[in-house]
């Protein structure tokens, strides 16, 4: 295995690094910096657990922690699933599969970024989106490779390792994006779908002001599937969820934001002007 991305960082950290809690019985969010990682227990089979991403570079330590506050000092995780391969969110995945030896599961789609095939496109750091994407000029696109470690998810919509839970393929900010659903509380985890904090203002990620929101506009690269990623998940009607960036979110305030998003998508998520507004091909 290979990692292209080690000690790469965002410049910038949120006042909520470091928080590791529950969102909902079996669910537990552990914010890296400005990202997001799950740990989700399998709700038949006690002690039972998967990682839903793998943060930043250099995290490996405290996800690792976390884990075994959650989940006990011999924890293990079933596998890893990744929502997708980009920096942020594959960031510590070659150091813990060395540690842990367990199976990554990925959309099909998004293997060539995980087998050391393919770069992602660049981000843009000129579209409309403030700080933050002129920051995205430093983001690798260099993919890592995990060897035979990484396994496409079964097409079925099953999570090996998870009961109770299904992925769901949302493609637009990457063409393998995927979420994960569980029914039986509508808990879903978003990846970068869409975002529960403006990305636009540095301000509101360090503060993680929330704030139902599209997904990150200087690096979705296909906005007309990103539209229809929204709409398919605010049709599950969730009741709470964890996005990549920002704060976890339920209720009220949460059906309202992700009902105006599907809505208004056009207005509230698409920048007026940038490289993959204006056309130019992002698939990778």
């Amino acid at each position: 295995m290979k990692d292209t991305i080690e000690g790469t960082m965002i410049p910038a950290t949120s006042i909520r690094s470091g928080v590791s809690q529950e969102v909902a019985p079996s669910l537990y969010c552990q914010t890296l910096q400005m990202v997001n990682v799950c740990l989700i227990g399998s709700d038949d089979q006690p002690g039972k657990w998967i990682l839903a991403d793998a943060g930043m570079p250099g995290s490996a330590d405290e996800i690792v922690s976390a884990a075994k506050k959650w989940f006990g000092d011999d924890c293990k995780p079933e596998a890893i699933v990744l929502t997708h391969g980009h920096f942020d969110h594959v960031g510590a995945v070659v150091d813990l599969v060395e540690k842990w030896d367990v199976p990554v599961y990925a959309h099909e789609l998004e293997l060539p970024y995980l087998m050391g095939k393919s770069k992602y496109p660049k981000p843009d750091p000129a579209v409309e989106g403030g700080m933050v994407a002129k920051l995205s000029a430093l983001f690798p696109v260099d993919p890592v490779d995990l060897g035979n470690h990484v396994r496409k998810l079964p097409s079925d919509g099953r999570i090996p390792g998870l009961s109770g839970w299904k992925w769901i393929h949302t493609p637009g900010h990457t063409p393998g994006h995927v979420s994960l659903f569980r029914e039986a509380d509508r808990s879903l985890i978003a990846g970068d779908a869409f975002l529960t904090v403006k990305q636009d203002s540095l301000f509101k990620m360090i503060m993680q002001e929330p704030e139902i929101c599209g997904p990150p506009r200087y690096w979705t690269t296909d906005w007309q599937a990103a539209r229809e990623s929204v709409r398919r998940l605010e049709a599950l009607k969730p009741l709470r969820v964890v996005a990549g960036h920002g704060m976890p979110m339920k209720g009220e305030a949460l059906r309202q934001g992700l009902e105006k998003l599907a809505k208004e998508f056009d207005r509230i998520a698409i920048p007026d002007y940038g490289r993959y507004v204006d056309g130019e091909n992002g698939g990778g």
